[in-house]
């Protein structure tokens, strides 16, 4: 009898790891997927390269039709947002409000199997650097767009809430148990988390080390990071070894003093970009996102909340067109570059490492350059120059960033060649610069240098698949195969009679 127990025992376990290994399990590995670039991987190889890096949640910025489609039973939950320019309108119309659940919520849910778990109303609203712009109108949006989920039937299976900055908390003491909501928002945040968790939703909350470091030039570097190398910051009987664990405390605390010590939180933004300044580089983001992962895999949470959150990296792609008012470094923000390769090794636990996009195709493979008859001192340089960089973008020139200690005719090469793979190759887009620039087909780069000469997709010609989800035959089978999986797994314990 033993021996047959055994063999149950033996073959359950066979099974599961079948069925782990055929990658369904869930692991809870979420990123951002911004759309502000010139040049975007169509969204069947961004969904692909999501699949493909374990990753299985998703949060867009807006609805996108493309990316909404491309997320069609493609096993990859979903949070939907709404742009802060929407909220006025939706604020002041609950009609609004319903047309937009109806298009972009119901119409993907049931249409195209788009998994969406929740709706983002906004993004940031409170920042200080809004000047108050969207702080009157976030919360009766939010309250709008609730209503109108539940009119939709969805109100259970969707839920509403808005992505906040770590600034709508504060520490008078500069310690996490000194947090509370910040002065001049206190009560609106007060009712906001109380209709959020009413309403069973999570609070989400983004949280950056890099912008502590990038605002303190005093600020401790090691503190940034989870490797546990900084100096500890001793609040009562904890200590806190990195800043991420101290500011998600210092929430925690504040929710606590107001009353919600068991709202889900989920963390909507967290990463570290890997140029447009002297600490955006892939070796701390490396650092970082290495450290992130490996709590991650390990389900390790806060001091103050040991449970691990959802975490949705920041970003999984470059995005070249955002906007740089708060930094150069706003376009490097990806674990991927532009095109879905890889910037850094990172081990996503479980013998994963990162995998490249799969079916990109490329420009030709020729570059704008400073002819070499050029002459330094010409009048018509610096205005080229600036023409260039005006269209495209030069952020890697920046102090301090990958292409930053170029000479000057690199330099001038560099914002060419962008400004004509911005313009996709386009005829006479080399030729404007005054007779300083000319096309070669001999790579400028720098071997051994983090300075790369790009070469744009080719968007014209992106490698067209069907949704990578698996076509319906393939996902047939494998929905046949997880059943039978299962049903032999009871059977054998002995679980069916």
């Amino acid at each position: 009898m033993s021996h047959i127990m055994d063999f149950k025992y033996f073959f359950t376990i066979f099974l599961f790891s079948m069925i782990i290994g055929g990658h369904l399990y869930v692991d809870g590995l979420g990123c951002n997927w911004g759309l502000q670039a010139t040049h975007p991987l169509s969204p069947a190889i961004v969904v692909q390269l999501m699949k493909d890096n374990g990753f299985n949640k998703v949060k867009l910025f807006e609805a996108d039709p493309g990316a909404m489609e491309a997320l069609g039973r493609s096993g990859i939950q979903v949070m939907v947002g709404i742009p802060n320019d929407m909220l006025a309108g939706l604020a002041n119309s609950v009609r609004a409000a319903e047309e937009w659940v109806q298009q972009n919520v119901s119409n993907y849910l049931s249409r195209r199997g788009v998994d969406i778990r929740y709706v983002a109303v906004g993004n940031e609203p409170f920042l200080k650097t809004y000047n108050n712009r969207f702080t009157q109108i976030t919360y009766p949006a939010l309250q709008n767009i609730q209503a109108a989920l539940i009119k939709a039937g969805l109100g259970r299976d969707v839920k509403a809430t808005v992505p906040l900055n770590a600034d709508v908390y504060q520490s008078d003491s500069g310690l996490p148990s000194g947090g509370n909501f910040r002065t001049d928002i206190h009560d609106l945040m007060v009712s906001i988390v109380k209709f959020i968790n009413d309403n069973g939703a999570p609070l989400t909350i983004n949280i950056y080390p890099f912008l502590s470091l990038y605002a303190d030039s005093h600020f401790p570097v090691d503190f940034a990071f989870f490797d546990g190398n900084a100096s500890p910051v001793v609040d009562g009987s904890i200590s806190y070894t990195n800043v991420f664990d101290a500011n998600y405390d210092t929430l925690i605390s504040a929710l606590e003093k107001n009353g919600f010590s068991n709202i889900p939180i989920i963390i909507g933004e967290v990463g570290w970009p890997t140029d447009g300044d002297p600490n955006a580089n892939r070796q701390l983001a490396r650092r970082f996102n290495q450290g992130l992962l490996n709590r991650i895999n390990q389900n390790r949470g806060t001091p103050k909340r040991p449970t691990l959150p959802d975490i949705y990296l920041f970003s999984l792609i470059d995005e070249d067109a955002k906007s740089i008012d708060p930094g150069n470094f706003e376009r490097h923000w990806g674990v991927f570059y532009f095109d879905g390769t890889i910037k850094y090794p990172l081990d996503l636990g479980r013998g994963r490492n990162l995998t490249a996009a799969k079916g990109v195709r490329y420009l030709a493979r020729q570059w704008c350059v400073m002819a070499p008859d050029a002459d330094l001192l010409n009048p018509n340089l610096a205005q080229s120059i600036n023409t260039a960089c005006t269209y495209a973008d030069c952020t890697s020139l920046g102090f301090g960033s990958s292409c930053g200690g170029l000479d000057a005719r690199s330099n001038a090469s560099y914002a060419f060649n962008m400004y004509y793979q911005t313009m996709n190759q386009r005829s006479g887009s080399c030729e404007q610069f005054h007779n300083l620039s000319i096309i070669t087909r001999i790579d400028p780069g720098f071997r051994d240098s983090s300075c790369r000469y790009e070469i744009m997709i080719d968007t014209g010609r992106h490698a067209q698949r069907r949704n990578p989800g698996t076509s319906s035959a393939g996902k047939t089978m494998a929905d046949s195969f997880v059943f039978w999986a299962v049903v032999l797994v009871l059977v054998v314990c002995g679980c069916l009679n």
